[in-house]
């Protein structure tokens, strides 16, 4: 896996997800953005914001992608699957997250190409 510009390549990604309704889903993409991504950029070695337009809902994906375990629980604190809910994500997601994923990456093509 390519390292990023700091020369560290991710080895973990820590990935959330959260629905909104459709009605709410571009002010809580914004927010999301402004108070989530932008904060967790400054801590990972990369982040992605997902969004998936359905019928009545949208659900929104974060993955951020890390150096190791150590280095997200520096972040994350001592459990790395611990939410960090933002101020207003009982207002506009239809359910809170209780937990996110992390995931070892295997393999990488592209971005972050093996």
């Amino acid at each position: 896996m390519a390292a990023d510009k700091t020369g560290v390549k991710p080895t973990i990604a820590r990935i959330w997800r959260g629905r909104t309704t459709r009605a709410k889903a571009d002010e809580y993409a914004s927010y999301l953005y402004e108070h989530g991504i932008k904060v967790l950029a400054q801590r990972a070695l990369a982040v992605q914001q997902l969004r998936e337009d359905r019928a009545d809902e949208t659900e929104f994906v974060t993955i951020s992608y890390w150096e190791n375990v150590e280095a997200m629980s520096r972040y994350a604190g001592s459990d790395p699957r611990r939410i960090h809910h933002l101020e207003r994500d009982a207002e506009f997601l239809i359910e809170l997250p209780e937990s996110v994923q992390v995931l070892e990456i295997t393999a990488s093509k592209g971005v972050f190409e093996t």
